[in-house]
C-alpha cells in the first residue's frame, strides 16, 4: 500500500501576507490608508499592537483587529454591469454636482467601486 506524502505544516496553508494587504482585502481601507492605521497604532495581531509596516500575518491563524474590531477575511466581491443613462458620471461623488451611477444603486449594502468612463462626453 502506498501512503500519501507528508508535508510540513507550513506548506499546508497560505503564506502570511502584509497587514496592509489583509486590511485592504477585508474592505476596511485602501492599502495606503491601512498603512496609516498600522503606524497610528490602530491594528493589533494576537493582542499585540503593531506599528511597523511590512509586518506579516495570516488571516486564517492570527486574530487581527482594526480599531478593536476583529477582521473576518476578504470581503466578497460582486460585479455589476450597467449601461448608465445619458447624463450620469461614473464616480462615487461628483464635485460638480452631476448625477452619478451611485444615485442609481441606492440600497446596495456593500461597498461599490465604479469603473468606466467618467465624463459626460462618453455618452455621445
Amino acid at each position: 500500500m502506498i501512503g500519501l506524502p507528508s508535508f510540513p505544516d507550513n506548506l499546508l496553508y497560505m503564506p502570511s501576507e502584509r497587514l496592509q494587504k489583509i486590511i485592504a482585502a477585508a474592505g476596511i481601507a485602501s492599502r495606503r490608508a491601512a498603512e496609516k492605521l498600522i503606524t497610528g497604532g490602530a491594528v493589533s495581531v494576537n493582542g499585540q499592537i503593531v506599528t511597523e509596516l511590512g509586518t506579516k500575518a495570516d488571516i486564517e491563524r492570527d486574530h487581527i483587529r482594526v480599531n478593536g474590531k476583529l477582521l473576518h477575511g476578504a470581503e466578497r466581491h460582486i460585479y455589476l454591469l450597467m449601461n448608465k443613462p445619458k447624463g450620469y458620471v461614473t464616480t462615487v461623488h461628483d464635485p460638480e454636482g452631476r448625477p452619478t451611477v451611485m444615485d442609481l444603486l441606492r440600497g446596495i449594502r456593500t461597498r461599490v467601486y465604479p469603473v468606466g468612463p467618467r465624463q459626460n462626453q462618453a455618452d455621445s
